[in-house]
């Protein structure tokens, strides 16, 4: 079988490539940032770079006197000695010396009978103690309550007492926050932040009245149409009749001349009977609120009776389960589909309804709730029988394993009687018959 060839045609071309324009913009040693370079700290042995050294090849008479230096000590024992001093072009400066300089900072150590060593940072400050007293007299530090006096106070008291009125001031700028921030609001929204913080929901309501009461306030009494407002909405609020017999009165006043006389009579008591809307209004939501945190101490003292002797009903439960069920039933902990926290019985409830969802589970759970008797009765009737069963089986077992036995030992006396056997003959021809 003859092998195919394929031929393959190349072109050449020249083509000019400008390496400069294509690794241009590829990073490179230049696009690396690297520290500075640290000069360095020159030293009795180092000289400049640009020293001319010229001369050494060349023969001079004399040195010039500027350029004489004194060989630097190389005697060890020198640096050792008890008076070592510290020599400079200025003026020589001993040990001594500089221990009364940096007294203060310098720390020694005495062996005595009574105290071994003192430690650093350990030493009360001086002159410290009358600035923090000043400042206590005046009210703009808390001292300690430690029964210390502020001259035996060291640095990290010193430390400790500015820490903690950084704390306290810090904890009275949040408590005084949201007071200012309350205090700074419109009076309406003060009345509706109010409503809120005690519980109330009906938001809608609430804003509602304020609205009334601040329409009601801007009335003007100058105004004929204001007018015939304010004295029907204060003869309607006070019972006086129907819109008819109510309108025909504003007609009578009107004739008179006496309308603006009434609505000027009626604006103030109409202003604050919708102020006590409400005033009525935050009243029953602060008794509700009330009411709430008694039922919720009620509920907690109630638990914990229920729970106190360890049992569940006429169940015994241990420590740990004891714990595990009243925090899970007073314990708001747990995030709800609500937007607000719950308890464990809440939040296992929404976790296998919704979120892992188990219906058996919440059946059974439903069933208890809901007739508990009648669900504890099943479940004694089925343990019942569970016990019966489980008696019969042994019962059951029992028997066979008796009937098995009595098999065994009769099975040979069986076997023999089954045997087939032969009648023995009369051997001995000699025996009379």
């Amino acid at each position: 079988m003859a092998e195919e060839t394929k031929t393959v045609e190349t072109k050449k071309a020249k083509v000019e490539v400008n390496l400069d324009e294509i690794f241009n913009g590829a990073p490179g040693g230049d696009s690396i940032t690297l520290p500075e370079e640290e000069s360095k700290k020159p030293s009795i042995f180092s000289r400049k770079e640009d020293v001319d050294v010229s001369f050494i090849d060349k023969p001079t008479t004399e040195a010039p006197a500027e350029e004489k230096t004194e060989e630097a000590p190389t005697d060890e024992k020198s640096e050792t000695a008890e008076d070592t001093k510290v020599e400079t072009k200025e003026k020589t400066v001993s040990k001594e010396q500089i221990d009364e300089i940096l007294g203060d900072n310098v720390e020694e150590e005495e062996t005595t009978e009574d105290t071994k060593s003192t430690k650093r940072g350990r030493k009360p400050i001086s002159g410290v103690s009358d600035v923090f007293k000043k400042l206590i007299d005046e009210e703009k530090l808390l001292a300690f309550d430690d029964g210390k006096e502020l001259e035996d106070y060291t640095a990290k008291d010193w430390q400790e007492l500015i820490q903690a009125n950084l704390d306290e001031r810090t904890k009275a700028v949040r408590q005084e926050t949201p007071k200012q921030f309350f205090e700074s609001l419109p009076q309406e929204l003060q009345i509706a932040a109010r409503y809120v913080a005690d519980g109330g929901q009906d938001l809608k309501g609430i804003f509602k009245a304020l609205s009334v009461v601040e329409e009601t306030r801007d009335l003007n009494v100058k105004e004929s149409k204001d007018q015939e407002y304010i004295i029907r909405e204060y003869l309607g609020a006070t019972g006086f009749g129907s819109q008819e017999e109510i309108s025909e009165e504003i007609e009578i006043w009107k004739d008179l001349g006496k309308l603006e006389q009434q609505a000027m009579k009626f604006k103030p008591k109409l202003d604050k009977m919708q102020e006590k809307v409400v005033a009525r209004k935050l009243q029953e939501q602060d008794m509700k609120r009330k009411q709430q945190e008694q039922a919720s101490q009620n509920y907690m003292k109630n638990v914990y009776n229920t729970l106190k002797d360890g049992m569940v009903g006429e169940t015994k439960v241990d420590k740990k389960t004891q714990s595990l069920l009243y925090n899970g039933l007073v314990n708001p902990a747990y995030p709800s589909i609500s937007g607000q926290n719950t308890n464990l019985l809440g939040h296992l409830l929404e976790k296998y309804q919704f979120v892992e969802p188990n219906y058996p589970l919440i059946t059974e759970a439903l069933w208890l709730l809901a007739d508990p008797n009648g669900y504890k009765t099943s479940l004694m009737k089925k343990g019942e029988s569970r016990a019966v069963e489980q008696t019969v089986r042994k019962l059951k077992s029992a028997q066979s394993s008796k009937t098995s036995a009595a098999a065994v030992q009769e099975e040979p006396s069986a076997k023999r009687s089954s045997r087939k056997t032969l009648s023995r003959k009369n051997t001995n021809i000699f025996k009379r018959i």
